[in-house]
């Protein structure tokens, strides 16, 4: 990747401590230059690019503007998206190895069913075909499929539309490891060393009621040098 790698991260107003958090691990551990970039579903509204109605099961903000990402990026190069409540604990340069023209988005394929109904604070959990695939993705902008993520069918798609990856073939859609997708309380631990990038899917440390989770320490660790004074919510 001879240029800057562009990373889009969800933001939520209820949760910027996450996206911090997020921001900061991944920047300290990238070995290459990146420009890390907060999507931020208000000021999508504010320039007329997204309209969608309030869903009602979207439980963050970027549910669907993530799909944004390759028109923020001018359907240009590479580049990578992923939900806030992730912790980097791995260099993203990594992570050029598996680019391949031919694949207009690659992701974690996880075959994922959650074990509980309710996550973060107080959200339901609704499950679906390739959940949490569209949780981290590294689109290939250039590609034709991705192309057609424009903001008309963003706003007017069905969520299942957008987040199986309809968008695409199959065989458009590659895969990474699981190690860059790690789902907390369901990834198995790795035998040797940490996950690439921790997921707190079902909620994390910033919630009072996600204390006790795996690399919660390390979460905690980090947030405290963005923000001595944070505070669960």
């Amino acid at each position: 990747m001879e240029n800057k790698f562009d990373i889009y991260i969800g933001w939520d107003s209820r949760e910027p401590i996450a996206y911090d958090v997020a921001k900061k691990t991944l920047l300290d551990q990238a070995s290459i230059p990146v420009g890390v970039h907060p999507i931020k579903l208000a000021e999508l509204v504010e320039k007329g690019a997204y309209t969608r109605e309030v869903d009602p099961l979207a439980s963050t903000e970027f549910t669907y503007s993530r799909f944004f990402t390759p028109w923020l990026a001018g359907y240009k190069g590479w580049a990578l998206f992923c939900d806030c409540d992730f912790l980097f604990l791995d260099d993203i340069a990594k992570l050029t190895e598996y680019l391949d023209p031919s694949k207009a988005v690659l992701c974690v394929k996880h075959d994922y069913t959650p074990k509980a109904t309710v996550k973060m604070d107080g959200k339901v959990q609704t499950n679906y075909p390739r959940k949490n695939w569209s949780s981290f993705m590294l689109f290939n902008c250039e590609h034709p499929s991705t192309k057609t993520l424009t903001p008309e069918v963003i706003n007017s798609q069905t969520g299942a539309y957008l987040h199986r990856m309809q968008w695409a073939a199959d065989e458009e859609i590659g895969g990474i490891p699981e190690r860059w997708n790690w789902l907390e309380g369901w990834s198995e631990k790795p035998e040797t060393g940490t996950p690439s990038a921790v997921h707190f899917t079902n909620g994390g440390p910033w919630f009072k009621d996600w204390q006790n989770v795996d690399y919660g320490d390390e979460w905690r660790a980090e947030a405290s040098k963005v923000d001595p004074n944070w505070k669960p919510i």
